[in-house]
C-alpha cells in the first residue's frame, strides 16, 4: 500500500486565532459538518483546556458518538505539558485524538522560557505529556514542534524519536513563522521522516507567501521518505498574520500541478466538489471575503475579459483553464431576493419563523416543537450575530439538543480574593 497525503483542517483552532476575528461555536460546529461531508480527514476542533469550548467540544463529540460526524475525525490542542492533557481529558472525557505542542527552537526557548528550561527540559515535558494522554486512551497523538522551521534539524529528530517511544504517532512541522521556502522544506522534511520513520504533519504560515508551496513539498519530502503526510490546511487560508496554508490551494497543487497529478495520493475519502459551499460558508461566518483573485474559490477564478482568452476558452474551457469549476461545486446561481423577504432572528415571531422553515421544507409536528426551535433559533441569532443559514437552521431543527449545549457558555467566575473584597461589599462600583 503506497502513503498517502492526508488533510488536517486547523480553521477551528488556529483560523479562529486570527486577531480582530472569530467564529461563534455555532458557526464552528457547522464548519466541522462541511468538513465531514467534504471527507477531510481531521478537524482540529479547538482547545480542550479553555473553559468556553468545553461544551462544543463534548456536543461535537456527541455528534460523533451520534454518527453524523462519520469520517472527519476531531482532534484538540494542547501544551504539552501532563497537566494540560490530564485537564483535557477531564474537560471533554470522549476526546480521542490530540496534538502536543512545545516550542523547540532555541529563540523561542530562550525567548518564552527566559533561559527556565533547557532543550532536554522540552523533550521531557512532551514525554511525559505524552504518557499522560496514552493513559487516557487517546488514539492517535501528534506531537507538535512549534518553530519548528528555525529549530536545529538533529533537536527536532531527536524530539521526534523521544516522543515516538512514549507513544506518539505523528510528529508536527510547524514553520510558525512562515520563514522556509519549498526547497528547504522538502529537503528538512526528507531528513527527519527517513530517519524517524514517523507520519510527518506539516504546518504552513504565509508570512512570506510560500504556506501552500511549501506544505505541498513537505508532504512530498515526507512521501519520498517512505511515511504518509499530513498537511495542515486552513479554509480561505484565515490564521493569525498573513494566514495558514489554504485549504483549496493545497488539494488543487497535489491533484493537478505538474509535479505532483497521478503521482501522489490522497485520503480517497476527500470530495473536491464540496469546496465551494465550504469556502463560501467559512467567508460569511469570518465576515471575510474572498480574494477576487483566490485559487479555485474567487470570482474572477473562472472569469475571462481578455478578447485572446475569452475565444480560446469557448472553444475549448482547457486553453485557459487548468480544471472545471464543476469539480469544485460551482456552477449553480446565486440568488439576490428583491421582493418580499421573511427572516427570522432573535426577535422574530412565531409566523415568520414557520414561514423560514416552511421554505426549507421543514414542517413542525406540534405547535411546542415550532416554538422550542424558534428559541433555539432566537438565541442562534444572538449568539452568532448574523442572520441564520440555512445550514444552521436545519442542523438547529435536527439536533435541538447539541445546539443548546453547544451555545450555552458559563463565564467561569470565582467570588474570592480581591474579588470578594471589591464586589458585593455594599459600595457601589463606579463604572463610568
Amino acid at each position: 500500500m503506497s502513503n498517502k497525503i492526508y488533510f488536517v483542517d486547523v480553521t477551528n483552532r488556529d483560523g479562529v486565532q486570527t486577531s480582530r476575528l472569530g467564529l461563534a461555536k455555532l458557526e464552528k460546529t457547522i464548519i466541522n459538518l462541511m468538513l465531514n461531508e467534504m471527507g477531510i480527514t481531521q478537524s482540529e476542533f479547538g482547545f480542550p483546556t479553555t473553559t468556553h469550548e468545553i461544551n462544543y467540544l463534548n456536543g461535537n463529540l456527541e455528534l460523533v458518538e451520534r454518527k453524523v460526524i462519520t469520517t472527519t475525525k476531531l482532534s484538540g490542542w494542547m501544551r504539552a505539558i501532563s497537566d494540560d492533557v490530564e485537564l483535557s481529558f477531564k474537560n471533554v472525557p470522549k476526546l480521542k485524538h490530540c496534538n502536543l505542542s512545545q516550542s523547540t527552537s532555541q529563540q523561542m526557548i530562550n525567548g518564552k522560557y527566559l533561559g527556565k528550561k533547557t532543550p532536554e527540559d522540552i523533550i521531557r515535558m512532551t514525554c511525559e505529556a505524552v504518557e499522560c494522554a496514552v493513559s487516557k486512551g487517546a488514539e492517535t497523538i501528534g506531537v507538535n514542534a512549534e518553530d519548528a522551521s528555525r529549530s536545529d534539524l538533529e533537536f527536532l529528530i531527536k524530539y521526534a524519536t523521544e516522543a515516538k517511544r512514549c507513544g506518539a504517532q505523528r510528529f508536527r512541522y510547524c514553520d510558525t513563522l512562515g520563514y522556509e521556502d519549498p526547497a528547504t522544506a522538502y529537503k528538512r522534511i526528507n531528513e527527519i521522516a527517513k530517519r524517524t520513520q514517523m507520519a510527518v504533519e506539516v504546518h504552513y504560515h504565509n508570512d512570506l507567501g510560500m504556506a501552500a508551496a511549501c506544505s505541498v513539498m513537505g508532504a512530498r519530502g515526507a512521501i519520498d521518505a517512505g511515511v504518509d503526510a499530513y498537511i495542515n490546511t486552513a479554509i480561505n487560508g484565515m490564521g493569525e498574520r498573513a494566514g495558514n496554508a489554504d485549504l483549496v490551494s493545497c488539494l488543487l497543487a497535489v491533484l493537478k500541478s505538474a509535479g505532483f497529478k497521478n503521482k501522489y495520493e490522497i485520503d480517497p475519502n476527500i470530495d473536491l466538489s464540496k469546496a465551494w459551499k465550504l469556502a463560501k460558508y467559512t467567508s460569511y461566518a469570518f465576515g471575510v471575503p474572498i480574494p477576487i483573485n483566490q485559487p479555485a474559490v474567487g470570482d474572477n477564478a473562472f472569469a475571462h475579459e481578455s478578447g485572446i482568452h475569452a475565444d480560446g476558452a469557448l472553444k475549448d474551457r482547457r486553453n485557459y483553464e487548468l480544471y472545471d469549476f464543476e469539480e469544485l461545486g460551482r456552477g449553480e446561481p446565486e440568488i439576490i431576493e428583491t421582493g418580499r423577504m421573511i427572516t427570522t432572528g432573535e426577535y422574530g415571531g412565531i409566523k415568520g419563523f414557520r414561514n423560514v422553515y416552511n421554505n426549507l421544507e421543514i414542517e413542525f409536528k406540534d405547535d411546542h416543537e415550532a416554538r422550542t426551535i424558534l428559541e433555539l433559533v432566537r438565541y442562534a441569532n444572538v449568539h452568532t450575530q448574523k442572520p441564520l443559514t440555512t445550514d444552521e437552521l436545519k442542523f438547529i431543527y435536527h439536533h435541538p439538543d447539541i445546539a443548546a449545549q453547544i451555545m450555552t457558555v458559563t463565564p467561569h467566575y470565582e467570588h474570592q480574593g480581591a474579588l470578594k473584597e471589591r464586589v458585593g461589599v455594599g459600595i457601589p462600583q463606579k463604572i463610568i
